[in-house]
């Protein structure tokens, strides 16, 4: 009972810490929606206002040109030059009134590109007819003759109009760096409760499995126990197995160049004698008789049980087992298939998550244990290679060489 409570607070605890980390995303999410918000409406705010001054900055300079070309007193053109030097970021081409431009009194260009690119001037006017109208100066009613100034965005405009894309981008990149830190928090703070569970588990187990130990002892100097004695010691060094492999969870495992194709022979036998006449066994090496690879023997005899068990489980007691191993140069690949129920689409993803269980007991931790043996303490990986409802399921398990 006393176990059932720990895991129960421990398992209670992660969630919490789920919904934490759920909710803060979810915080996190809404205000950076917020300041982009506020922040492209105020950039629009200050873009249309620039644009506002700017126009009449080009109004002036035009009148400027009106007064160059029309002033009579040396006074007002030394005045109205001033006015049009005074324009230095506002980028302008002037044209007649046939749109054909005039390259001599286009300003705040590139300079070297009017001369070196004949279509550059005519790009950029494109470019200006889009943003902006012109800014018309009549010269003659007749003969009709017209100066056009078309205009586009200054530096300053520029900068305005992209600010908010590149604040999208910083929050974007602060929330994934917070994201990322949490989830690496997180992560750290499951791996914690999880060993800790486990040692808890193992340390649970110690006491009474010792007892049970010296009692076996006692009984084999009980006549009459010859029969029963050594099952039950069976079972009593089933449960050191299952204390020593909670004892490894959360330390760095002894990893040991093994047979795997002994390996796995063994917990098929095992799993075979408990599985009833209705299941078919198949066992496929490839005519290989050694495969070898680095592996903690407890712990990877954890992972083949736990996948050939949930294979019974998903067969209800009739169907055909398979276990199909081969190696390449640097892996080897054991696939566990069963023509179970299958797991739906819906499913596939939530599999290895804890607590994620289709039957009516258990804490659907088997899994979640296995991936975290494959991939922590062997580098390897382990995913549902194939699945359909009402044929079977593969689990491909994936061991470096």
């Amino acid at each position: 009972m006393r176990l059932f409570f720990f895991w129960y607070t421990k398992l209670f605890y992660i969630r919490s810490m789920i919904k934490h980390w759920l909710n803060l995303r979810s915080v996190l999410a809404v205000v950076a929606v917020l300041i982009v918000t506020v922040t492209v409406f105020y950039s629009n705010y200050l873009s249309q206002k620039i644009g506002r001054e700017e126009k009449e900055k080009v109004e002036i300079w035009a009148e400027a040109q009106r007064t160059i070309l029309n002033a009579g007193d040396q006074a007002s053109i030394t005045l109205a030059s001033r006015i049009s030097a005074e324009n230095k970021d506002i980028p302008i081409i002037e044209t007649n009134e046939k749109d054909s431009i005039n390259p001599n009194n286009s300003i705040n260009l590139d300079t070297v590109q009017i001369k070196t690119h004949p279509a550059y001037l005519v790009n950029q006017l494109n470019a200006f007819k889009r943003q902006h109208d012109p800014i018309v100066m009549v010269i003659s009613e007749k003969p009709y003759t017209a100066n056009k100034y078309y205009y586009g965005e200054s530096l300053l405009q520029r900068q305005v109009r992209y600010y908010p894309i590149i604040q999208l981008v910083i929050v974007a990149l602060f929330i994934a760096i917070t994201v990322l830190a949490q989830r690496s928090s997180y992560l750290a703070t499951q791996n914690q409760l999880w060993a800790g569970m486990a040692k808890e588990t193992a340390h649970q187990l110690g006491t009474p499995v010792t007892s049970l130990q010296g009692w076996i002892e006692m009984l084999k100097e009980v006549q009459g126990n010859e029969t029963i004695t050594p099952e039950i010691e069976k079972d009593v060094n089933r449960l050191l197995l299952i204390t020593d492999r909670f004892g490894k969870i959360g330390s760095q495992p002894h990893l040991e160049q093994k047979n795997l194709v002994e390996q796995v022979q063994n917990m098929v036998d095992y799993i075979r004698r408990r599985a009833g006449g209705r299941i078919q066994f198949q066992y496929n090496t490839h005519g290989a008789t050694e495969i070898t690879a680095l592996i903690s023997p407890p712990l990877f005899d954890w992972v083949i049980e736990n996948l050939l068990k949930n294979a019974l489980d998903a067969m209800d007691s009739e169907g055909t087992l398979t276990v199909d191993m081969q190696q390449t140069n640097s892996q080897v690949l054991i696939d566990i298939s069963d023509t179970g129920k299958g797991i739906s689409k819906a499913n596939l993803e939530q599999v290895f998550k804890p607590g994620f269980t289709t039957k009516k007991r258990g804490w659907g931790l088997g899994l979640t244990l296995t991936r975290r043996i494959v991939e922590q303490y062997h580098k390897g990986s382990i995913f549902v290679k194939w699945s359909e409802p009402g044929k079977g399921t593969t689990f491909r398990v994936v061991i470096n060489r």
